[in-house]
């Protein structure tokens, strides 16, 4: 039973119930057991899965219907009835469930072409998962099918007791080629957050296709370095690429060699980038474009950063190194921080540099990866872009 809070909230369409919002329960529940939700009326409110972390119910139905492989199907076949809309051509790097957005609260399933990637919020959810396999084999017949875990931090889950890694098929030999819109990407299906491709970022990419020729590119946080490559693909005179991890940056390098790119005719600095901001600024050595794509946190020589906290200063250090009329692209993939907080904090980084910016256009997560209404937490990923006019 439900207090009346959670049951407005379901009524709306939000699929989560938390711990406080629990009126009474049977005792003994198992985590991953189907429960019935019901107001304090009596009221019929669907059916989910108990869970003994910070949610306490995900809802998966809000009828009296089972939670079953014939839902899983159903949901399945939604989600991939709108990504053959929404899923450009030339395009094998995919979203193909989005969680709560397409129904299957928990659960996201990404397409890396012939491998396929399984990723579980809670081990509450894992009933599920045998379905779930069957299903995609049936529908995609992948060679591959890999298991990985991203457990919400305050759920206090240690991911190295839970199952993980290949689940179904064979692992491939070595790194998968995948395609975005023809750009090609090295990825590692099985390799849990080292995939190498944030496919949420496909639409950002492609609105900044026609803007980057002869700008010199400055990529903070470039990971294995996939805005780098579409603006080296697309015309930009130099892209300096900057991560801590020298690893991700070898692997960026590879993958300018994979679109037929010389590395060489770039630069990629393994080293703090308040450290680089900071030369840069220094040196007057400026940029036509500055892309700020923080992690929720990194360690480096600097000391620790937080997106969340650290944004505005990394705008303002961004800002600095940044040529009149420069171009700043930003984003936060944040849940828990809003577009309007979002916005702010590009603000006042913008003021703590002394410098007016004009916002030039403003995206997010690209259509595979969908943002139910009724779900706020759907819309994580903030980006824009702004120029420089002061």
């Amino acid at each position: 039973m439900v207090n009346g809070y959670s049951e407005k909230w379901l009524k709306q369409g939000f699929c989560w119930v938390y711990p406080a919002e629990i009126l009474a329960h049977p005792k003994r529940l198992r985590t991953g057991q189907v429960v019935k939700l019901a107001s304090e009326s009596g009221e019929d409110l669907g059916r989910g899965l108990w869970d003994s972390g910070w949610i306490a119910v995900r809802r998966f139905r809000d009828d009296a219907g089972p939670v079953d492989r014939s839902l899983i199907a159903e949901r399945l076949s939604a989600a991939q009835a709108l990504r053959e809309v929404a899923v450009e051509a030339d395009t094998t790097a995919y979203r193909l469930v989005h969680g709560e957005n397409d129904g299957l609260p928990g659960i996201r399933v990404d397409v890396y072409g012939p491998q396929v990637v399984i990723t579980l919020d809670t081990p509450s959810v894992k009933p599920l998962l045998g379905a779930l396999v069957e299903e995609l084999n049936e529908r995609l017949t992948p060679r591959g099918i890999h298991l990985a875990w991203r457990p919400d931090p305050r759920d206090n889950v240690n991911t190295s007791t839970l199952d993980s890694g290949l689940i179904s098929g064979h692992r491939p030999p070595g790194d998968v080629r995948v395609t975005e819109r023809g750009m090609a990407c090295l990825v590692r299906p099985g390799a849990g957050k080292d995939i190498g491709l944030y496919s949420d970022m496909r639409t950002n990419r492609a609105w900044l296709e026609p803007y980057w020729g002869g700008r010199r590119v400055l990529n903070l946080f470039a990971h294995t370095g996939m805005f780098s490559v579409a603006a080296a693909m697309s015309g930009a005179s130099e892209v300096v690429s900057v991560d801590l991890s020298q690893a991700y940056l070898d692997r960026a390098k590879a993958n300018f060699v994979a679109n037929d790119l010389d590395p060489n005719d770039h630069s990629f600095l393994a080293e703090d980038i308040r450290k680089a901001l900071d030369r840069f600024r220094r040196t007057k050595d400026l940029f036509d474009a500055v892309i700020l794509d923080p992690p929720g946190f990194s360690h480096g020589s600097e000391g620790r950063l937080s997106a969340k906290q650290d944004y505005p200063r990394m705008v303002a250090a961004s800002l600095r190194a940044l040529a009149p009329e420069g171009w700043f692209i930003g984003a936060l993939n944040l849940g828990m921080v809003s577009p309007r907080d979002f916005h702010t904090a590009v603000r006042e980084g913008a003021k703590k540099s002394g410098r007016s910016l004009q916002l030039l256009f403003e995206g997010g997560q690209a259509p595979d990866h969908p943002a139910l209404v009724e779900f706020p937490e759907g819309r994580y990923l903030k980006f824009g872009v702004w120029r420089c006019v002061g």
